[in-house]
This record gives structure tokens, C-alpha cells and sequence, in this order.
């Protein structure tokens, strides 16, 4: 689970970031994306120093939801919602190398990447390999394929989303 407190120093910062990005998923992405961003912004605020607490709002903006959409594979016509990342960075007035660089920063300073599960769009979670994968007697598993009493540990233990033999939102 994600912590929703914004210190008071960076609950301005928040906002803004947060309004933007809200803005830009509601008329081109999804809800989804709105609450990974929220999220995301809010565990940048929480770092100390924040890097948020530098810099154009919409250049984070656009970082933040260029880096869930690299997560998530926004770029992507296969997986919807899908975006470009120049018309990302054309919804949010930024050139793409500010995008990227920004970018930089949010991966480096949350410790993420491509595939990274714990920001996947909830309806990607079934098919993310690495939500899955876990170590059992030393080997690596896919907890997917593994007995139901298996799946039943790994859910208690918060290792995995759901149990998979009972289907997700069960």
C-alpha cells in the first residue's frame, strides 16, 4: 500500500503537479493512470530532499506520467489507453527531452522501471510476469501456476495482488 500524507512544505507543489496530471488523464488516459499519478507524486513529495520542490510543475507532470506510461506501456496501440510521447509532452506543453530528463530523476530517485509492478495499472496487474515471481525452496516460481495453498501464503504475506486460482477481485 501506498501512503497518501503530502508534508505540509510540499502540499502546494502537490496540488499542482496533481491538477495537471488529473487534467490530462481525465480528457486523455484513464482513472487508472489519474491514481498511479497521484500516487507517484506524492511519494516524490515524501522524499527528502523532494526534486519536486525544483523546477516547472508540468515538466513533472509530464515526467510522472511519462514514466507510468513506459510502466505501463502507454506508447503501446496494443494496450489501452494508448498516447504518444509527443503528445504527451504536447498536452502538457514540454519539449520531450525535458520529458526524459525528468524521467531520469523520478526512476532514479523511487528506484523504478519498465515492468516495475508496484506502479502497474490495476487492470494490468494479471499479466505483469514480475507481480508473480517469487522465490520458493530456492527456486524462482510463478506463483500463477503454483497450488492454490501456495497462492493462499504468498496473498497473506501481501507477496502478490489476489489469489489467481480464485481470479482477480475475488
Amino acid at each position: 500500500m501506498r501512503s497518501n500524507s503530502t508534508p505540509k512544505g510540499m502540499l502546494a507543489i502537490y496540488e499542482r503537479i496533481v491538477g495537471l496530471t488529473d487534467d490530462v488523464c481525465e480528457r486523455q488516459l484513464n482513472s487508472e493512470y489519474r491514481d498511479l499519478a497521484r500516487s507517484m507524486t506524492g511519494a516524490l513529495c515524501r522524499k527528502r530532499p523532494s526534486p519536486l520542490a525544483s523546477g516547472q510543475p508540468r515538466t513533472w507532470a509530464g515526467g510522472i506520467l511519462y514514466v507510468l506510461g513506459r510502466i505501463n506501456f502507454l506508447g503501446d496501440r496494443s494496450f489501452p489507453p494508448y498516447m504518444t510521447t509527443a503528445d504527451l509532452c504536447i498536452a502538457f506543453g514540454v519539449g520531450e527531452s525535458t520529458v526524459h530528463a525528468k524521467a531520469r530523476v523520478i526512476e532514479k530517485t523511487l528506484r523504478t522501471g519498465v515492468f516495475d509492478p508496484k506502479w502497474a495499472l490495476p487492470s494490468l496487474i494479471g499479466s505483469n510476469p514480475l507481480v508473480w515471481m517469487a522465490e520458493v525452496n530456492g527456486l524462482l516460481v510463478d506463483l500463477r501456476r503454483m497450488p492454490r495453498e501456495v497462492q493462499q501464503v504468498a496473498f497473506a504475506k501481501g507477496i502478490i495482488p489476489y489469489i489467481p486460482a480464485d481470479g482477480q477481485g475475488s
